[in-house]
């Protein structure tokens, strides 16, 4: 095993450094998780959203009605891609509603 000795002055600069560049890397992610495209979402966070089951998203998109990338084993979708589908649903309730039928 090898030991390296550094005086205090030198390992307080480099956790100084350390520090502004944890700093820095945590203001670029603020940044993006502004952006509206930046973030894709994953299987179960679109089931919570749409309030689906996992059989059910597997349904949309085998049907081709929510598109969806996939990396090795994980499924991707795009957040856009997931609110027009809640806005799709939303318009057949509203539909409904005006019929007087349920959904």
């Amino acid at each position: 095993m090898n030991v390296v000795i550094i005086s205090k002055e030198k390992y307080e600069e480099m956790v100084g450094k350390l520090n502004r560049l944890s700093d820095r890397v945590n203001e670029i992610l603020c940044k993006r998780e502004g952006k509206r495209l930046s973030r894709w979402m994953d299987n179960q966070e679109v089931c919570q959203q749409l309030r689906i089951s996992p059989r059910t998203l597997q349904t949309l998109r085998d049907n081709g009605t929510l598109a969806y990338s996939q990396i090795g084993h994980k499924i991707f979708y795009k957040p856009e891609d997931v609110q027009r589908i809640v806005r799709l649903v939303e318009d057949r309730r509203k539909d409904a509603a005006y019929r007087g039928c349920s959904i």
